[in-house]
């Protein structure tokens, strides 16, 4: 059973619309709306069913009627004073219990708990699929000075810290005559700790000021009461939740307190046995508590072999809840490690100096210790994955291509000829067809001619192939729309197509070519350039670089881009400035770069463009995936990825934008921003469009129609704000087999997008 007082995921107003209730369910998966008036008291109840029936029995009053004229006005509902024993008889009947104070206002629904839900604190989910919660326990640390916890508080905050905890004592209540800390009937080492307890408590108001200041840093506050003193001045602050400590699991009384508040608890489980874990998890479910146990050794510090890391998985299914580690072994190691055994919060100490007195500054980490903890703890939660099949990621497919084997023919074999055995080999590149399939095409009838030297498909297993001498393809956009291209397959991909304009994705070692070999006169088609991205001696552009010399390298290879697209403008019908799609730069190595690097990165871009003679042609960049591959490995970008800074950009320095909606997808799904807010603001920059479909945070370049993207959606908008602007699609892999991944893509974006005539 689980008492829940977050009472905006289950009401609507008397005066809501069906379209708002259907919306309220649907969140629910299903479930209920409890209708109440302006005063929060209940009304009615209005399940999925009443919903189904209601719109079944087709009220000629349609979207204008109210939750309230269709309320269940009967239902069952308990008060707050009402057993725990009730609540739980009348959840075997139905699935929610409202629980009404004594003038019928809605207090709490009391529920079926779900263990993998978890908790929320401050509007942060504590939960199995939830990013870890970390919690810098600063605790007496700061020595009974304000100052110090202050500074504690800001040094959380800097290391990446979700929480800044402390802890909260009534002396007098907990330790009576030995709260002054002279205790000398007690033994060593408990007068130890109530002198130090004595010396080093900070006021109420002290404490409350450190909450407010965890705030204002963006941390969640977060307490330990060790009696029902403290538990109560803290409550009246409005903490979202408590911290219960080790010494007080097994407390039950104290427990029964706490859970009645109905706000989170996180529960410290050292010094218990499992038994004593089971019977206080017991009592809070009994309680309808929402908590998170944490597997905690309470030495000091903790020996390693002692800590036993394995119980976090027992201890899940022990609690049916969320679990995390309470760490007090020394270094960072350990905690990182709990992530990958299913922890979702870690909580470590913080001190500025491991030699000040107190027995927790010996077991806490430095500021620079916690922060490289969070980032190992960032790392792993990202590594951890699930159990699901396995799947190749977009390096590894990379790779692939470049390191793996494919299935080639080696004699010229024509369209319709029966494939024998002695016809393939297998050797790199992984282009085409693995290995592993070499077996399918024996005996088969191709539907295509496949030239020695030149690799086998899926396609040419499933009779998708291109047929040869089907004549041109014809495509109807209402904006133009264009083909990439190489030198070598430039004039066989237009025989097979009529585009508006070709885009050449130029090499490092296409600059060198002499485009009068591949070219004579000049074609009826517009001209778009794509920067290469690596050129020779692994350089890899970078216009933002703070080194000086590799910036200055970038810009030359820039100047070499903008001679090169000079060259070709010569064989093209080129209406006005020529673009030049390029990846400016902006890349990290290890890490994401801070608003300051961010910064300073921005400005060398404004000098680097400054140093190039954009006479006839306009530098495009191009939108950025968070996470972009090169070399096969994975790097972090921080230009032109987020939309306002796009915009700030692109309105300062008056640049054209090529918005790739593969890579922008995937920023989006990473900073859980709207794809539709960042077109209308990017939209407003954009001349040229790249377009592929993405998945989750990396998928980048899929087919139209095999990721996530909805792509009649994003044209409509996009007409709105940018219609005249140009696109291609930039599917991974799309050139090979003769294009068949761009005809694929055209095929059905003119299906999904072009209105019909």
């Amino acid at each position: 059973m689980l008492i829940d007082r977050n009472l905006r995921q289950y009401t609507t107003r008397d005066t809501a619309s069906i379209q708002e209730v259907a919306q309220l369910i649907a969140q629910k998966k299903g479930r209920i709306a409890l209708v109440v008036d302006q005063n929060g008291v209940l009304l009615g109840t209005i399940s999925n069913g009443d919903l189904i029936r209601w719109l079944g029995a087709g009220s000629p009053r349609g979207s204008q009627t109210t939750a309230l004229s269709i309320a269940n006005r009967v239902f069952k509902s308990v008060g707050p004073d009402d057993s725990r024993d009730r609540i739980a008889a009348l959840l075997e009947d139905v699935l929610y219990v409202p629980i009404l104070d004594a003038r019928g206002r809605l207090e709490a629904v009391a529920r079926h708990r779900v263990a993998a839900e978890g908790v929320v604190l401050d509007n942060r989910r504590i939960a199995r699929d939830a990013p870890v919660f970390t919690i810098a326990e600063i605790g007496n640390n700061h020595n009974g000075s304000l100052e110090l916890a202050l500074r504690l508080i800001d040094a959380a905050a800097d290391a990446g810290a979700d929480c800044a905890k402390f802890q909260m004592r009534d002396m007098e209540t907990l330790y009576g005559g030995a709260s002054d800390g002279r205790g000398a009937s007690e033994n060593l080492g408990t007068e130890y700790v109530l002198d130090l307890l004595a010396r080093y408590q900070l006021s109420t108001d002290d404490l409350f000021r450190c909450f407010d200041h965890s705030r204002k840093r963006g941390l969640v506050p977060l307490c330990t009461p060790w009696d029902e003193s403290s538990m109560e001045k803290l409550d009246r602050y409005g903490l979202p939740a408590f911290k219960i400590a080790s010494a007080d699991f097994t407390n039950h009384g104290f427990l029964k307190s706490l859970g009645s508040l109905g706000k989170p608890l996180i529960c410290s489980t050292g010094m218990t046995t499992e038994q004593e874990i089971r019977q206080s998890a017991d009592l809070l479910q009994r309680c309808g508590a929402p908590y998170v146990l944490l597997h905690c050794n309470s030495t000091y510090p903790a020996p390693f072999r002692d800590v036993n890391l394995s119980y976090l998985r027992r201890l899940e299914q022990i609690g049916q809840c969320t679990v995390g580690y309470s760490g007090h072994e020394r270094d960072i190691f350990v905690s990182i490690a709990a992530v990958s055994l299913g922890a979702r919060v870690i909580e470590k100490h913080l001190t500025f100096d491991r030699g000040m007195e107190g027995n927790d500054h010996r077991i806490s980490l430095l500021p620079d210790e916690f922060a490289r903890m969070v980032e190992g703890i960032r790392q792993v939660e990202d590594a951890v994955g699930s159990d699901a099949p396995r799947r190749i990621s977009q390096g590894e497919m990379m790779n692939r291509v470049t390191l793996a084997k494919s299935v080639f023919a080696n004699v010229d074999i024509k369209a319709g000829q029966v494939i024998e055995e002695s016809m393939l080999e297998v050797r790199s590149p992984g282009r085409g067809l693995q290995p592993n399939r070499k077996l399918e095409l024996i005996g088969k009838r191709l539907t295509r001619t496949v030239r020695s030297g030149t690799p086998f498909f899926a396609s040419d297993l499933d009779g998708r192939a291109t047929r040869q001498g089907d004549g041109k393809r014809s495509y109807r956009f209402h904006r133009p729309w264009g083909l990439p291209v190489r030198h070598h397959d430039y004039a066989k991909l237009l025989d097979a197509s009529a585009p508006d304009f070709v885009e050449f994705h130029l090499s490092y070692r296409d600059l060198e070519l002499e485009d009068e070999h591949f070219f004579s006169g000049r074609q009826p088609l517009n001209l778009v350039v794509h920067a290469p991205e690596l050129f020779a001696g692994d350089h890899v552009l970078d216009l933002c670089s703070p080194d000086e010399a590799y910036r200055q390298h970038s810009v030359r290879e820039m100047r070499r881009v903008i001679a090169k697209t000079h060259s070709l403008r010569r064989y093209f019908e080129t209406s006005g400035p020529t673009g030049i799609v390029t990846n400016v730069g902006g890349f990290s190595l290890d890490r994401p770069l801070t608003p300051s690097e961010r910064q300073q990165r921005r400005e060398t871009l404004k000098r680097s463009l400054a140093e190039l003679d954009t006479a006839d042609v306009e530098i495009w960049p191009q939108t950025m995936p968070p996470y972009p591959w090169h070399f096969g490995g994975q790097r972090f970008h921080n230009l032109f990825v987020e939309a306002e800074e796009i915009d700030v950009l692109c309105s300062e320095l008056k640049l054209g934008l090529c918005f790739d909606i593969s890579h922008s997808k995937l920023a989006c799904n990473l900073l859980k921003h709207s794809f539709e807010d960042f077109t209308t603001i990017v939209g407003r920059h954009t001349r040229h469009l790249h377009v592929a479909d993405a998945a989750g945070m990396d998928g980048e370049g899929l087919q139209i129609g095999e990721g996530e993207i909805d792509f009649k959606s994003f044209y409509r908008r996009l007409d709105q704000i940018a219609p005249q602007a140009s696109f291609l699609p930039e599917i991974w892999q799309g050139h090979e087999n003769d294009g068949e991944g761009f005809w694929i893509a055209l095929d059905r974006l003119q299906q999904s997008v072009t209105p019909p005539t």
